[in-house]
């Protein structure tokens, strides 16, 4: 199953050690494409190193740390509306093309309308 993932709004979230430096987590919300379905809006948390997301990396929060926390009232603020907009990255997991932006982006508008 091919999935795309366009990312609307977005935060960057520093990870704090043993995490590399220059590492973070990005939480996002955006439109993914899950297959044959209906695109579906999601929340993602994505690993960040060095400024490239590693898409199949699954995030890790260090037991002594309060990086979980600092990503949970980074989700919050998202969902209330305060974040940053993205700038149409786009992330693709598989061998399929998914949808086309313009009608990722059609998706977002009409779902933003309503």
């Amino acid at each position: 199953m091919s999935r795309v993932y366009f990312p609307q709004f977005y935060e960057d979230v520093k990870a704090s050690a043993p995490h590399p430096p220059e590492t973070y987590y990005r939480v996002s919300r955006g439109v993914e494409h899950w297959g044959d379905g209906e695109p579906q809006y999601v929340y993602k948390i994505q690993m960040v190193y060095d400024g490239v997301v590693a898409g199949r990396k699954s995030p890790s929060f260090p037991d002594n740390s309060n990086d979980m926390e600092a990503v949970l009232d980074a989700m919050a603020r998202i969902k209330k509306g305060q974040r940053k907009r993205s700038r149409g990255v786009m992330t693709a997991v598989g061998s399929e093309p998914g949808i086309p932006l313009a009608e990722a982006n059609e998706i977002l508008r009409s779902r933003d309308d309503s």
